[in-house]
């Protein structure tokens, strides 16, 4: 197999919001289940999970509403871009998360998509709580005190 040109843990896809809306309190590498038109159109960089979510279905763990575009070559056997992707996690690690979500009142974000070493896509699922518009703003302010910081830091040497 060919070496990755791009070096390893090629992010794909990057939700950036996720920290903004959400408090991380866990993060979880999963494995997807993908088709290879998934797999190819992945490689070209294009999916978003701005607004997918991870949840249980039964006794496994899914990723909805994550875009991955269709495989321009792959003619009449290509992918729904939309569906839901089965997630790769260990027993013990969806009955934590399972539990978190029904009992405690978390949420499971997907954080990012990425290709690991081997080449296999990963996600990095996030277990959160969702923010409040106060901690927004604390948030929003400390972001900008440290940028504030920095700028003062390189002025004086």
């Amino acid at each position: 197999m060919a070496k990755d040109s791009k070096g390893a843990n090629r992010v794909v896809a990057d939700n950036r919001k996720a920290r903004f809306n959400y408090e991380i309190v866990d993060t979880y590498e999963a494995g997807i289940a993908l088709t290879g038109t998934e797999v190819k159109s992945l490689r070209s960089g294009k999916a978003t999970i701005g607004e997918a979510y991870a949840g249980p279905s039964g006794e496994e763990f899914f990723l909805f509403n994550a875009y991955i575009p269709e495989y321009l070559q792959a003619n009449r056997f290509n992918h729904e871009t939309r569906r839901p992707r089965r997630l790769l996690l260990h027993k013990r690690q969806i009955d934590r998360l399972i539990g978190a979500t029904q009992r405690e009142g978390f949420t499971v974000i997907p954080l990012k998509i990425y290709f690991n070493e081997r080449g296999r896509a990963k996600v990095e699922l996030g277990l959160g709580r969702g923010k409040k518009l106060h901690d927004k703003r604390e948030t929003e302010k400390q972001r900008s005190w440290n940028r504030e910081k920095a700028r003062l830091m390189r002025e004086k040497g």
